[in-house]
């Protein structure tokens, strides 16, 4: 149906950046029911949680709290991308990072709405 592959995360002191991109692929069909990216991360121990979407028109995009005004999520709808700018990242910006999509409306959007999700990346952030 759709695959998604994210790329970038590695490892970072505090204070530093790191961009992450997504890339969706597969039939058609289902790619041109997708109206929404999303990010979502997971640290050990911890619930996968939101951090930001954005919809394929790139006027909507919603952030969680904690990471806003740090990080931007941007689109590119003609080539099925997503990506997500992270700056003046934290020790607790450290998790997995995954690329979701859903053919929800991403502004109000839940977890279990996203149909379909990458394998993560991982973001490590030292102190």
């Amino acid at each position: 149906q759709v695959q998604l592959v994210e790329s970038g995360g590695g490892l970072v002191q505090a204070g530093g950046s790191l961009p992450l991109s997504c890339a969706a692929s597969g039939d058609t069909v289902f790619i041109t029911r997708i109206r929404g990216m999303g990010w979502f991360r997971q640290a050990p121990g911890k619930e996968r949680e939101f951090v930001a979407a954005i919809n394929w028109s790139g006027d909507m995009t919603l952030y969680t709290n904690s990471v806003k005004g740090r990080f931007t999520i941007s689109g590119d709808a003609a080539k099925h991308m997503v990506f997500l700018q992270m700056n003046t990242l934290r020790p607790d910006d450290t998790a997995a990072y995954f690329c979701a999509a859903t053919q929800e409306d991403p502004a109000i959007a839940t977890r279990s709405d996203y149909d379909y999700w990458g394998q993560g990346t991982q973001v490590t952030v030292s102190a």
